[in-house]
């Protein structure tokens, strides 16, 4: 949906040392110093950041103390992140050309809170149209999008993800969980949220490293077939299986999610819908009722947005190519034309903020060894991804919606929802 330092970045904090008979007090006139202050803080609002323009001029908020520095280093970046903040900011950052004193999440957040009085730029509105045409998760596009994030390799999500590779939201049933155990809280809400009986059949949608599934197969009794694009991922998940010997109870499919076929009680996706074009969403809807007709149920679990509109074009730039974030609107077009009911909407906005928390720890603990497998460009590129979101889950920039629906001939088992928090954490 790849923290600057002066060498390769493994703390949030980068400083800065002035070359000497530098400062950063001002050498420019006043006028083209207000100017240059002037054009930043108009492209990404009124946040309390400090900025060092080639280590001579400081240009910083008059309406409150800054919480950070940027150090910008050269004039064409400067200009650049004047005309197109999010993607100069992130290429900078990535290549070296920016380096930050300071927090970067919380100076991430404080720019995020602050564009929202920023008008969109018509350069940014016509090159993320261009980026949807270029990136559609057509079936060919899909794989080549799925194979640039997930196909990396998995000794590098091993680093930072937890055992089972889980790289979803968690469900922290406190605070002080940990990942492992909120990982695994999550992938039992899930299977409650679904009331799975044992002998059911379950289709999943985009299943990862396999962890639901093994999941669902080896705690309530279900068989699953799970389909996936991602070559890694489906020969991880086939060894898990066996290691744990439920291959006779759970099938990976090296497959699209759009072949998949008939005769289900229930659908489930974990993080897949924000790889499927929104304007094809009523086709996923019919996919759903292919798998489980009038008389399933299925829940859907995305990042989505409390608006429509495109998501990060750096992101999808550097990350995650293809990626959409679903409002709750654009989510309906894939349940109401089918008549599916809407049984429950959850977001768990806040769970997602700290299962990334725990994530950026664990990736800047491994620093080093990112930057030996890939690269101190990637390492950089990588860690701002991670950083933003968790900005963007902290400021609501981003959501995490889970959706449970069934078909109208579906009869639910619970009367209230206090089956979803009997056994939370278990």
């Amino acid at each position: 949906m790849i923290d600057p330092a002066l060498h390769l970045a493994t703390k949030p904090t980068d400083m800065i040392i002035p070359a000497k008979g530098q400062t950063a007090s001002s050498v420019g006139s006043p006028r083209i110093e207000k100017w240059l202050g002037e054009q930043l803080f108009k492209a990404i609002g009124p946040a309390p950041i400090r900025f060092v323009l080639r280590g001579e001029t400081e240009i910083s908020p008059t309406a409150s103390s800054p919480i950070g520095t940027v150090f910008i280093h050269d004039n064409q970046t400067l200009v650049k992140m004047m005309a197109d903040p999010e993607m100069a900011f992130g290429e900078a950052y990535a290549d070296g050309r920016v380096h930050v004193n300071g927090d970067l999440v919380r100076m991430l957040e404080a720019v995020y809170q602050s564009m929202g009085a920023a008008p969109e730029r018509r350069y940014a509105r016509l090159t993320s149209k261009w980026m949807n045409w270029w990136q559609a998760n057509t079936l060919r596009g899909s794989r080549s999008n799925v194979h640039r994030h997930y196909d990396l390799g998995n000794d590098f999500y091993k680093l930072w993800l937890d055992p089972q590779m889980v790289y979803t939201c968690a469900y922290f049933a406190s605070p002080q969980a940990t990942l492992e155990e909120a990982q695994e809280a999550k992938l039992d809400y899930i299977c409650r949220k679904l009331e799975l009986r044992s002998g059911e059949t379950v289709v999943e949608a985009g299943c990862g490293w396999g962890a639901l599934a093994l999941y669902m197969a080896q705690h309530y009794g279900v068989k699953v077939k799970a389909f996936n694009i991602s070559h890694e991922q489906i020969l991880f998940a086939r060894r898990a299986a066996t290691e744990r010997g439920l291959s006779d109870r759970v099938e990976f499919i090296e497959d699209d999610y759009r072949n998949i076929p008939e005769g289900f009680d229930t659908f489930v996706s974990i993080g897949m819908l924000e790889h499927v074009d929104p304007r094809r969403f009523a086709d996923f809807g019919e996919i759903i009722h292919r798998a489980v007709g009038d008389t399933g149920r299925g829940l859907l679990h995305f990042v989505g947005r409390s608006h429509t509109g495109d998501f990060s074009r750096w992101i999808r730039k550097r990350i995650f190519p293809g990626a959409h974030a679903p409002s709750l609107a654009e989510a309906m077009n894939i349940l109401q034309p089918r008549h599916y009911a809407v049984l429950d909407v959850e977001n768990l906005r806040p769970h997602y903020a700290r299962t990334l928390e725990h994530w950026l720890d664990r990736y800047d603990a491994s620093s080093a060894k990112v930057v030996e497998m890939y690269g101190p460009w990637f390492q950089r590129a990588w860690r701002l991804y991670l950083a933003g979101s968790i900005a963007g889950f902290r400021t609501g920039t981003l959501q995490l919606f889970q959706i449970t629906f069934a078909g109208s001939k579906r009869q639910t088992a619970s009367w209230t929802r206090a089956p979803l928090y009997a056994q939370a954490g278990r």
